[in-house]
C-alpha cells in the first residue's frame, strides 16, 4: 500500500499523527517485534510509534536511572530502525509515581534522562502523568496552586529545555471524560492544563472512558475547547491488559471519520500480544486513509455506523485477507522451512497439539491408516476467530448467534423433550452443534498453520474457547437426550481441562460452592428454580467471569466464607437474562456488584473492608456508580447493605416484584 496519503495529511502545518502506542501493562514487546511493527506501519501508511511500556522499569518505576551501555545500544538501533521506515519514534517517560515537582534536583534528573535519549537520535518526546494518585506532597503544595499547575510547570520547562520539539505529547491525569470533576467543560484540572500548557505541546485523550465504546465529534469538540487544541487520541479500544481472558480481534470502529480533521492524531494501544495486533493496526490504517482522497468509499448500507467514508466490515475483511498470508509464512521462528506436508492426527480434542514437520518417507501399506494431511487455514476461519474475540463492548455476529441459540435451547429444552423434541428444537440444536464444530475445526487449522509466532500468541485463547464451546456442546446434547450427561459436566473427578485451573479456578469453584450453599440454605421462601433470576446469578454461578481485580474472597479460620464480585459494565449481563433496565440507570450506575456471606459471618468489619476495596477498584476503572439486586426475602443481606451506609434503594422500572435494587455513586 502507498504511505503517501497518510504521511502528508496535515493538521494546520503539522501532519496527522497515526500509529501505535506501546502503553500497556505487562511484558513489553521485543526489539525485533518493534522493528517488524515499523515495517508494517510504513507499508500501511502510519507514521508514529509512542514508546511507553508500563513495565519497562526505566520508563516508569525507575525513571531517574540512565540507560546502560547495552540498553543504549538497543534503543539507538530501535530509533534508527523507526527513522529508516519513516516512523516518528516518540520516547515517553512516566515520572508521576513519585516525582517532587518543586524539586530542582528532580527536574534536573528528568532533563538528564531525556537528554540521554536525545543523544540516541530521538527527536520526539512525551511526558505521561496517567494512572497516578492526584495528591501533591507538602513541598509541592507550597510551590504550586494545584496538581495541574505542578504538572504543567514541569512539562513546559522540559519542553523548552529540549528545544521545543515538533512533537511533544502530554498525558494528563484526567485523561478521559469519566475522570473529570464535575465534567469536561467545568474541570478545573483540564481548564488549567488548557490555559497554561505551551501551545506547541499536544495532549493525549482516551475519550469518554478509559476504554471508550464510542467517540463522538461533539465530545471531541468539547474537550478541544477546554484544552485549547485538538487532542491526540490514545485509543484503548483494542487494549486487553485489564483482562487476561480477552483478546480483541475486531475492526477499528465507532469513531466517525468526521473526527479526523478535528484531531491532532490517533494512536492505538492494542493487545499485549504482538502478533494478534495485525487486525487492530491494519484497520486503524484503513480508517486513517478513509478521507484521504476526499471521496466517499463504497460502504455497505447495512453497516451499523453508516459512515460514508469507512466500513468496519470491509476494513476487517481487508485485514483478515492480508493476515491469512502472514499465517502461511514459513520463515518465522518455530515454523518449517517449507509448507507442512503431514501432521500427526490428534487423538482427541483435549490433547495438546502434536506436529511433525520433518520429511516423511513412510508409505502406508494396504489396510493401514493413511497419513493425516493438514487442512489449510481459510479466510472463514479468521472471520470466525475475529467474531469470537471481537471488541470489548460487543461480540461478533457468529458469537452473538451462538449465545442466542444456546439461550433458546436451554430455555426450551424441557418443553421440547416433553413434546418428543419438536422439529424446531432439533433443527436449532443441530445448527448450534455445527457452529461448535466450526470452532473445533478452526482450532485444528490454526494449530497447523506454518507461522508459529502468531499461533503461540493465540494458543491459550483458542484452547480456552474450544474448551468452553465443547462444554456447551455437550450440555445441549444432554438436553436433547443424546446419550448420558457428559463426563466433563458431571464427573466428580474431571480431567483438568474440564475446569479453570490454578488459583483463579479455585476461587471460582469456592464462589460457586458458596452460591449453591446460599441457594440451598432456604433464605428465600420460594424454591430457587421458580424465582426470577438476578443479574448477578450468572456472575456467582461462574457463567460470566469477573476481572481478577473485581473478585475478592473472604476467609475465616474455617475457610472461605464469603465473596464480592463485580462487573464494570453490567449491560451485557442484564441483557443475558432479558432484564429491561433503562439507559438512564446504567448511565448513573453502570457497574454491578454482588456480595454473599455465609450465615456464620457475624462480624461485618472484614466484609465492609472487602467491599471498600472492591468499590475503590471499580472507581479506578472510571465507573460513576454501582448497583446490586437483592431479593426482598433476603433480609440478612438487605441489612448488610443498609449498614454499609453508602447503598440506597433506587427505583428501577421493570424489576420483578420480589427484587429490589440498591446503588451508590462513586
Amino acid at each position: 500500500m502507498s504511505n503517501s496519503s497518510s504521511a502528508k495529511r496535515q493538521t494546520g502545518a503539522r501532519r496527522f499523527l497515526s500509529g501505535v502506542v506501546e502503553g500497556f501493562y505487562g511484558r513489553p514487546w521485543t526489539m525485533e517485534q518493534r522493528t517488524e511493527l515499523f515495517n508494517r506501519e510504513q507499508q500501511w501508511g502510519l507514521n508514529t510509534y509512542l514508546y511507553a511500556p508500563k513495565d519497562d522499569y526505566k520508563h516508569r518505576m525507575y525513571w531517574r536511572d540512565l540507560y546502560s551501555a547495552e540498553e543504549a545500544k538497543q534503543l539507538m538501533a530501535l530509533i534508527s530502525a523507526a527513522q529508516q521506515h519513516n516512523v516518528d519514534f516518540i520516547y515517553a517517560i512516566s515520572p508521576g509515581l513519585d516525582i517532587t515537582f518543586s524539586s530542582t534536583k528532580e527536574v534536573a534528573a528528568l532533563k538528564r534522562k531525556l537528554d540521554q535519549v536525545k543523544e540516541f537520535g530521538c527527536r520526539s518526546f512525551s511526558l505521561l502523568f496517567d494512572d497516578i494518585e492526584p495528591e501533591m506532597c507538602a513541598a509541592d503544595k507550597q510551590a504550586f496552586s494545584s496538581f495541574a499547575h505542578a504538572q504543567v510547570a514541569v512539562t513546559n520547562e522540559v519542553f523548552q529545555h529540549l528545544g521545543e520539539p515538533d512533537t511533544f505529547l502530554f498525558c494528563p491525569t484526567d485523561y478521559c471524560a469519566s475522570f473529570c470533576t464535575p465534567n469536561v467543560s467545568q474541570s478545573s484540572y483540564l481548564l488549567t492544563v488548557g490555559e497554561m500548557l505551551l501551545p506547541g505541546i499536544d495532549i493525549l485523550w482516551t475519550g469518554p472512558k478509559v476504554v471508550s465504546h464510542k467517540i463522538s465529534v461533539e465530545s471531541i469538540e468539547e474537550v478541544s475547547s477546554v484544552l485549547r487544541r485538538p487532542p491526540v487520541i490514545w485509543d484503548n479500544i483494542h487494549a486487553n491488559d485489564y483482562d487476561p481472558q480477552r483478546l480483541l480481534l475486531g475492526p477499528y470502529k465507532d469513531r466517525p471519520t468526521e473526527l479526523i480533521p478535528k484531531l491532532r492524531g490517533v494512536l492505538t494501544n492494542p493487545n499485549c500480544e504482538f502478533y494478534p495486533n495485525f487486525v487492530a493496526i491494519h484497520t486503524l490504517a484503513t480508517w486513517c486513509k478513509a478521507t484521504a482522497n476526499g471521496e466517499p468509499s463504497d460502504v455497505d448500507m447495512g453497516d451499523e455506523e453508516q459512515d460514508p467514508c469507512y466500513s468496519p466490515h470491509k476494513a476487517l475483511t481487508l485485514a483478515l485477507t492480508d493476515w491469512l498470508q502472514e499465517f502461511m509464512r514459513t520463515d518465522q521462528p518455530g515454523g518449517p522451512c517449507r509448507p507442512p506436508a503431514r501432521l500427526k492426527k490428534e487423538s482427541s480434542d483435549e490433547e495438546p497439539m502434536q506436529t511433525d514437520m520433518g520429511e516423511c518417507s513412510y508409505v502406508p501399506g494396504p489396510g493401514e491408516n493413511p497419513l493425516y494431511t493438514a487442512e489449510p487455514l481459510t479466510l472463514d476461519d479468521l472471520r470466525l476467530l475475529s467474531d469470537l474475540f471481537y471488541l470489548p463492548y460487543e461480540h461478533g455476529t457468529t458469537a452473538r448467534t451462538m449465545l442466542q441459540e444456546l439461550d433458546w435451547l436451554k430455555n426450551n429444552g424441557c418443553t421440547a423433550a416433553e413434546t418428543d423434541k419438536t422439529e424446531e428444537w432439533c433443527s436449532r440444536a443441530q445448527r448450534f452443534d455445527d457452529m461448535c464444530e466450526a470452532v473445533v475445526q478452526m482450532f485444528n487449522r490454526l494449530s497447523n498453520a506454518p507461522n508459529r509466532s502468531i499461533l503461540y500468541d493465540l494458543y491459550n485463547y483458542i484452547c480456552d474457547i474450544k474448551s468452553g464451546v465443547g462444554l456447551a456442546r455437550a450440555y445441549v446434547k444432554t438436553l436433547g437426550g443424546q446419550g448420558r450427561p457428559s463426563a466433563q459436566l458431571m464427573s466428580d473427578d474431571p480431567e483438568p481441562w474440564g475446569f479453570r485451573g490454578g488459583l483463579s479456578g479455585e476461587f471460582q469453584m469456592e464462589v460457586q460452592r458458596i452460591f449453591r450453599q446460599m441457594q440451598g440454605a432456604g433464605e428465600g421462601k420460594v424454591p430457587p428454580m421458580t424465582q426470577p433470576p438476578l443479574i448477578c446469578d450468572s456472575l456467582s454461578a461462574g457463567d460470566i467471569s469477573p476481572c481478577s481485580q473485581y473478585a475478592l474472597i473472604l476467609e475465616d479460620e474455617i475457610g472461605v466464607c464469603g465473596y464480592a464480585l463485580a462487573l464494570t459494565d453490567a449491560k451485557p449481563a442484564a441483557a443475558k437474562i432479558q432484564r429491561a433496565i433503562s439507559d438512564s440507570v446504567f448511565e448513573e450506575f453502570p457497574s454491578l456488584i454482588t456480595v454473599q456471606l455465609l450465615p456464620r459471618v457475624t462480624d461485618p468489619s472484614p466484609a465492609k473492608h472487602m467491599i471498600g476495596r472492591l468499590l475503590s477498584s471499580i472507581r479506578s476503572s472510571g465507573s460513576r456508580g454501582v448497583f446490586c439486586e437483592l431479593r426482598q426475602s433476603d433480609q440478612r443481606m438487605l441489612d448488610f447493605y443498609n449498614k454499609l451506609g453508602s447503598f440506597k434503594l433506587i427505583q428501577v422500572a421493570g424489576l420483578p416484584r420480589d427484587i429490589l435494587a440498591m446503588a451508590t455513586s462513586l
